[in-house]
């Protein structure tokens, strides 16, 4: 095998790990409620899947920061977001601040689901100390469908609001990613927001929420039930602030259609 062939075989490897992660982060956060045994099923398939990655970018002397900002990208931008009408048609015909209020608390529980779950997983790991090796890739799987989670959110308030980003879908997926980073809502009035890139400073502030999340994760990471019960309680709070800061912004170029403002 030539090395031009071993290096398309490599770049053929990465992007199958790549689809397999976000193929399984897509499920996790589907609307469709999962019970605890698949949610553990499907976040064990994906520790593996990014144990995987992890290795390969290592051995390429890729940064785990900048890995983890690649692979969330790449989730990102296949992250299906529901339009106005089709979250009133999922949830119950609610419109404006009561339709908000109901995605927030779903996806405050989706997280909180997750945390438990992982904290669950890591405590198992902390108490078997030969697998212990294994957790961290769990909390970094827990890490990315949180954010998934998140994003989805962020990009759906902003479907509620009215506020429509312009531009193609990894671009809109781009922007919703950082504002995410940023903890805030999209201006689309804003210069370059048409054509919003995910460029250095982007990636850095994408890079940097994702550790941040990454490392609150790791606080969970405790004997017996205890990492569960704090997966979950954390989770449901970042989740619930982010969603409070979002909103504010949002509120304030607010372009809900006459009689939709809840």
């Amino acid at each position: 095998m030539t090395p031009e062939t071993d290096r398309s075989h490599d770049g053929n490897d990465k992007h199958e790990e790549h689809d397999e992660v976000a193929d399984l982060v897509g499920r996790l956060v589907a609307p469709q409620e999962a019970d605890g045994a698949e949610r553990r099923r499907l976040l064990g398939r994906l520790s593996k899947a990014l144990a995987v990655s992890a290795k390969e970018a290592r051995r390429s002397g890729t940064a785990r920061g900048r890995w983890l900002a690649d692979v969330f990208v790449n989730i990102a931008q296949r992250l299906p977001v529901r339009d106005y009408a089709t979250l009133q048609e999922h949830h119950y015909g609610l419109t404006g601040e009561a339709l908000a209020d109901d995605l927030v608390r779903t996806a405050a529980k989706a997280t909180m689901a997750i945390g438990a779950v992982g904290g669950a997983l890591a405590a198992a790991e902390f108490a078997a100390p030969p697998l212990l090796l294994s957790a961290p890739a769990q909390l970094v799987a827990e890490t990315l469908v949180v954010a998934a989670v998140e994003v989805k959110l962020v990009a759906e308030l902003h479907e509620v609001y009215g506020v429509h980003i312009p531009g193609n879908g990894s671009q809109r997926a781009a922007a919703y990613a950082l504002a995410w980073s940023k903890q805030r809502g999209v201006n689309p009035l804003a210069p370059g927001s048409a054509t919003l890139a995910l460029g250095a400073a982007a990636k850095t502030a994408l890079r940097n929420r994702l550790m941040r999340t990454l490392g609150r994760h790791l606080t969970t990471l405790g004997p017996f039930l205890t990492g569960a019960v704090a997966g979950g309680a954390l989770n449901r709070v970042a989740t619930r602030r982010l969603a409070e800061a979002v909103r504010a912004d949002l509120r304030r170029q607010q372009t809900l259609p006459p009689g939709q403002s809840g």
